[in-house]
């Protein structure tokens, strides 16, 4: 009788194992859906309503596990302070642009991030934000460095 009982709770224990790492990715993504605020924005007369990363948390998930993005969709980071910022992208499925953007709104590079890579991706300058966009929707509207962002945070 307790050969049996020792079997069973070594099966049970062996299946709670493998499903707990697919309930954390679950988890994972369950968060990434939580609703962000979103901040307004305009480059170069267009005006855009994008999400606004601004808490440790926020920036730490960023885009992770999302499958799409509409096309004038993108997610602002603001950072603690202005720094040399980098970013990747781990469990990120979408190909990115980032724009690295100094305190006074001015672009200092656009650089394309491609899924998954885990390449560190940085600033040539000390920046206090960051902005995603689908890749290619930079050049496609004419944005390049060197052109400002005007930023109406929350």
């Amino acid at each position: 009788m307790t050969f049996k009982f020792l079997r069973l709770f070594c099966c049970v224990l062996l299946v709670g194992s493998f499903t707990l790492p697919i309930q954390a990715v679950n988890a994972q993504e369950a968060k990434q859906h939580q609703t962000l605020p979103t901040v307004k924005i305009t480059l170069q007369d267009i005006p855009l309503e994008v999400e606004y990363a601004h808490t440790f948390e926020q920036r730490a998930m960023g885009l992770m596990y999302r499958k799409t993005l509409c096309e004038q969709c993108g997610m602002l980071f603001k950072f603690s302070g202005s720094k040399k910022a980098s970013m990747w992208m781990q469990n990120t499925f979408l190909a990115l642009d980032v724009a690295f953007i100094t305190s006074d709104g001015v672009i200092t590079d656009i650089k394309p991030m491609q899924p998954h890579d885990l390449t560190s991706v940085g600033a040539s300058k000390a920046v206090l934000y960051a902005l995603e966009m689908n890749q290619g929707w930079f050049a496609k509207n004419g944005i390049k460095v060197g052109d400002k962002m005007v930023i109406k945070t929350p």
